[in-house]
């Protein structure tokens, strides 16, 4: 393509490990093919799938990049044959299904948007992964409505952070639990009615308490293993359990009365594999809920930290460690 490049920085885990599997390379530079665009990448977000595919652990869906990288933001450069969504220079994020630790990154036209007026590509590039998968994992499967109680588990991780911010956004009460003093005080400035240091106090009796006995309506887990039972311990009646992650363990003994005592639902999903129509469904709802309230500062992405491409191994060191609170972004 005139004037751009054949080949490109990018970050590849040639071999699975720790923060230094993640090795600096070349790579040919990639081309938009119909209904696709080509962005030119200026900060992508660090996201916990990320270091499962460093690990080993999180192959990328057939047909995408195997480089890591799950959202971007940038300059649109070109366009594939058909797309219109875009005009040549203009500044999108996106949803990709890999690839986003790059210099250039191609995506369906239908999973980018514009940067939401007054935001950094930075802030930007926070966005797609997170948003998407808080979106579809509260709101539709969870089916969280204004005056319900949110649990919300990891509140200083990029998910939790957003949670908290669009659940208050839409007139929900917050629960979150936390590790640290320091991070229950954060997640209180983001807006948590209560953040449980989970070291200090049982997350179950505090959400009881807090509840009035009731308990949480929705409660977002990516924690799974001995969570699993007190989660159901901590739901209201008619309660939704969504998994999104399962950091404690994948395989856990149960009790399942108290699923049918309460009228439970404990669901879950992955944003990765899905297609690029589902992807666009979501995308084209936070378009329509969400991106006015980012335009109008009522939610944005909180970022922790921001890491030269050429250091992605220090930025996974510092989700590694959980050190953070909030995003943790690429820049290029």
């Amino acid at each position: 393509m005139p004037g751009l490049p054949d080949e490109m920085r990018a970050v590849a885990i040639p071999t699975p490990g720790g923060p230094e599997a993640l090795t600096p390379t070349k790579r040919p530079r990639p081309s938009p093919r119909a209904g696709e665009i080509l962005i030119r990448v200026a900060a992508a977000g660090v996201n916990r799938p990320d270091v499962l595919q460093r690990q080993g652990f999180y192959a990328p869906p057939p047909g995408a990049s195997d480089l890591p990288g799950l959202e971007i933001a940038g300059e649109v450069v070109a366009l594939g044959a058909g797309a219109s969504r875009f005009k040549l220079g203009e500044a999108a994020t996106a949803l990709v299904a890999g690839g986003g630790y790059a210099e250039y990154c191609v995506v369906p036209e239908t999973n980018a948007l514009p940067v939401p007026a007054g935001l950094s590509l930075i802030e930007a590039a926070a966005i797609p992964e997170t948003y998407c998968t808080v979106w579809t994992n509260v709101f539709d499967r969870g089916g969280l409505k204004g005056g319900e109680w949110l649990l919300v588990h990891g509140g200083t991780s990029g998910i939790g952070t957003t949670a908290i911010q669009l659940a208050k956004a839409f007139e929900a009460r917050v629960l979150t639990t936390v590790g640290s003093t320091e991070k229950a005080k954060a997640c209180v400035r983001l807006g948590a009615d209560l953040a449980i240091v989970y070291r200090q106090e049982d997350f179950v009796v505090a959400t009881l308490a807090a509840t009035g006995g009731k308990g949480a309506d929705v409660i977002l887990d990516m924690v799974g293993g001995d969570y699993v039972a007190r989660n159901y311990a901590a739901a209201a009646m008619d309660g939704r359990i969504v998994q999104i992650a399962f950091l404690r363990g994948r395989k856990v003994e149960i009790d399942l009365h108290p699923i049918m005592a309460k009228r439970l639902i404990h669901t879950g999903s992955t944003l990765r594999p899905r297609s690029v129509a589902e992807k666009a469904e979501i995308i084209d709802a936070l378009k329509a809920k969400v991106w006015p309230l980012l335009a109008d500062g009522r939610c944005k992405p909180l970022i922790d930290s921001t890491f030269p491409l050429a250091e992605a191994a220090a930025a996974h060191r510092r989700i590694d460690n959980a050190d953070h609170v909030g995003k943790i972004v690429l820049t290029l």
